[in-house]
């Protein structure tokens, strides 16, 4: 009986950490190149980059202006 409780413990974990899926929120100020769709957002103390399709951009937060682009080789 504890195996079954402990099994479905781990599987509702799963589903719960691995099952996600939604697009990242970008604060309002931020404006993506037309074409990119966010993958992944990482907020800095003065900054956010964005992962996109092939780039990682990275933003003044305060702002919204454009840092520095980093092209991602596949």
């Amino acid at each position: 009986m504890v195996m079954i409780v402990g099994m479905v413990v781990l599987v509702a974990l799963f589903i719960t950490r691995l099952g996600g899926g939604e697009t990242p929120v970008l604060p309002e100020n931020i404006t993506l190149p037309d074409g990119s769709a966010p993958d992944a957002v990482t907020f800095g103390s003065d900054w956010i980059a964005i992962v996109s399709n092939d780039q990682i951009l990275i933003y003044e937060l305060a702002t919204g202006d454009l840092r520095q682009t980093v092209d991602v080789l596949r």
